[in-house]
């Protein structure tokens, strides 16, 4: 089996934290941030006619990662336009997976509130217990109060 290098190492660890959606979340969020900046730049870089400072490039990038696309700077030569097919692409990769997250996080929650009753609540089963250990109690009291010699005046 051939070692994993430290790329993947980093890898699997960012996958192990996002088991949870605030991990996930964390993940999503910093590999957004990420491509982000990485486009922004790669674009005044790739497309400086279009894009003649950082800024403009990350303004370009974070229209296209989130999606919003504006349309008033697009890439006009074939460099700036693959860089721009990447990201539209990650741009709904994104989407989805955080879409996907928060829904399935309030799924968990429901299902987990179904299955869980509200913790004052008593059960029907407890109900009955409690009342059967009610009777005994009652009968018991009405056995003592009958008995002769029961009575604290006596002595």
């Amino acid at each position: 089996m051939a070692r994993e290098t430290r790329l993947e190492r980093r890898l699997d660890k960012a996958v192990a934290r996002a088991t949870t959606p605030r991990g996930a979340a964390v993940v999503v969020g910093t590999v957004s941030i990420l491509v982000t900046l990485a486009a922004g730049s790669l674009m005044t870089v790739a497309d400086r006619h279009n894009y003649p400072s950082i800024g403009s490039g990350l303004w370009w990038s974070v229209q296209t990662v989130t999606t919003v696309g504006y349309g008033d700077n697009v890439p006009t030569n074939i460099a700036g336009r693959l860089i721009a097919s990447l990201v539209m692409v990650f741009g709904i990769g994104f989407l989805t997976v955080t879409t996907a997250a928060i829904t399935s996080t309030f799924v968990s929650r429901s299902r987990l509130e179904q299955r869980q009753p509200d913790a004052g609540a008593l059960s029907a089963p407890q109900y009955e217990l409690l009342d059967r250990r009610l009777e005994r109690i009652e009968a018991a009291l009405a056995t003592l109060s009958r008995e002769p010699g029961s009575s604290s005046t006596e002595q």
